[in-house]
């Protein structure tokens, strides 16, 4: 490189020259546009983030109806707003290990049913509170409770009991589980002032930002918790705006309203590539768009019925149309190669003589009615009609009624029978089935309730033989595709976007959209 490259560079990485401002200059020393590109990331990256400056996120997902507590956090925007303000005692590394937040360190007991996690030690809330193993024994303790509606109760059922020793939790369970940490890390479990229990929704924790206006559904503005004691959170001030509109957010992009955004439609992400000073971020992952049947509510409890539609969907089709290659076909599993004891199985595909065979034998008559909104994952009303259109080749009628965007989370989905929705994925198979489909999981939302699932489930996070441990989950996934109410018809790409103005981008596909939802406060303002 030579030293007027190098000049630039630095100046680039200091945020005294913009992206398309480099790139010309060193255009005019022989540079391709992707070499200058290329160069300027590295420089960015190398002289490391930078403080200050206000970065602007356009978020789908959002609604009037959202709340700020985390027990009842069901959308992308609820979950970032959690990451700005919130932790958990343990998040998922990059690598898909561990990393501590309110718990500087964990250890198991032998038998993997004892396990003390250790609080951080001079760790304080956003309002100045001590952080104590109170708090964290009362936030399990609200998040298990009877009363509860946390979307983290089937995780803790096995809970036998939590105490506390100076600094110390001590959890114990009815049954050994090697993956207990990654069950802590989930994102309801925010550790909150006694436990949150008298003011769940007042957003008070150990995150790096404290949240200043509050427009449930609109637009939130959190600005830099000075006493945060770890390295992330490099801007001044996160603003945060609820864009459902898929046309409307990647126009914010585009016009520099905002800096980054989610759910980049599938079908026009090349061309945003395309636009000067846009990065376009694609990563495959867990995540998974689905169609979902309460397996216990007639007609869907008939399991000839359930057969008819899984046979009658055309995967790759949607794949092609609605994905655009932006993702994967899926098998009604909510596995994929993503999982490390993921096995393959024969994959289901589109048979209308299977569908049509199977619905005759239902002895079901009449159509089949479908709930959908753009809300649920990006173009669902169109994979609803596509849906619709390949069931109609086996003569099965599918009657599609488009919902509101606003309360889709709190009105249809886990309420109706039969709606779009979408998964961002768990890092492990227990957890994602712990999630959702063990029987007594208050987030089983195909109420799949299959009692040889379920202790199949309980023995493999005791099982510490590899093989056998991977053929339980093989038998489980078998039960759950054949007998449950999932149709997954396609795994998805997360593609998200943003502008030059900020910088630190790292792929991270292990849970959710923007670096598992990390990106605001592991992302710097270049300038």
């Amino acid at each position: 490189m030579n030293d007027e490259l190098k000049y630039l560079s630095r100046r680039a990485a200091t945020g005294l020259l913009t992206r398309r401002e480099f790139v010309g200059r060193a255009g005019a020393l022989g540079l391709t546009a992707a070499a200058a590109t290329t160069m300027m990331s590295s420089a960015v990256m190398a002289a490391g983030p930078q403080k200050g400056g206000t970065l602007r996120m356009g978020l789908q997902g959002g609604s009037t109806t959202d709340s700020l507590d985390p027990a009842l956090a069901t959308n992308q925007v609820a979950l970032m707003l959690i990451r700005l303000w919130g932790e958990p005692l343990v998040e998922l590394a990059d690598d898909g290990g561990i990393d501590g937040k309110v718990a500087e360190s964990y250890e198991a007991s032998a038998d993997a049913k004892t396990w003390t996690f250790t609080v951080r030690q001079g760790l304080t809330f956003s309002n100045g509170q001590d952080v104590t193993a109170a708090d964290v024994a009362e936030t399990l303790d609200r998040h298990a409770g009877e009363d509860t509606k946390s979307g983290a109760l089937g995780l803790l059922r096995d809970i036998k009991d939590v105490r506390t020793d100076g600094r110390n939790v001590i959890i114990e369970l009815n049954n050994a589980n090697a993956d207990l940490p990654y069950l802590m890390a989930d994102y309801h479990l925010i550790v909150q002032p006694g436990g949150g229990k008298s003011a769940p929704d007042a957003a008070i924790g150990t995150g790096p930002y404290v949240l200043k206006e509050v427009d449930m559904g609109v637009r939130f503005v959190a600005e830099k918790n000075p006493n945060y004691w770890g390295d992330i959170g490099h801007a001044q001030t996160i603003e945060l705006i609820v864009i459902n509109d898929n046309t409307a957010r990647v126009a914010a992009l585009q016009s520099g309203q905002v800096d980054m955004i989610d759910r980049v439609p599938p079908r026009t992400a090349g061309l945003v590539a395309r636009a000067p000073g846009i990065t376009v971020a694609s990563t495959s992952g867990p995540g998974h768009y689905v169609f979902i049947a309460h397996a216990d509510t007639a007609p869907f409890d008939n399991q000839d019925l359930m057969l008819a539609l899984k046979h009658g969907i055309n995967r790759q089709e949607m794949v092609d149309k609605i994905l655009f290659g932006y993702g994967s076909v899926g098998n009604d599993s909510p596995i994929n190669s993503s999982y490390p004891m993921f096995t393959e199985t024969e994959q289901r595909e589109y048979d209308p003589e299977k569908a049509a065979h199977h619905f005759k034998k239902s002895g079901h008559s009449g159509s089949v009615l479908l709930r959908t909104s753009d809300n649920s994952f990006p173009g669902a009303p169109d994979a609803a009609a596509l849906f619709q259109q390949s069931l109609a080749g086996a003569g099965i009628e599918l009657e599609i009624k488009r919902e509101p965007n606003d309360g889709y989370w709190s009105e249809v989905w886990n309420n109706k029978p039969f709606c779009t929705s979408y998964w961002g994925g768990r890092p492990t198979q227990d957890q994602m089935y712990t999630t959702a489909y063990l029987s007594t999981a208050d987030w089983n939302d195909t109420r799949f309730k299959n009692e040889q699932f379920d202790q199949l489930l309980i023995a493999a996070r005791a099982e510490l033989d590899l093989a056998k441990r991977t053929q339980m989950y093989a038998d489980m996934g078998a039960l759950q595709r054949d007998e449950g109410g999932l149709i997954c018809p396609m795994f998805n790409d997360f593609i998200d976007a943003h502008n030059d103005k900020v910088a630190g981008w790292v792929e991270n596909a292990k849970g959710f959209a923007l670096m598992n939802s990390y990106a605001p406060v592991r992302m710097w303002v270049t300038g």
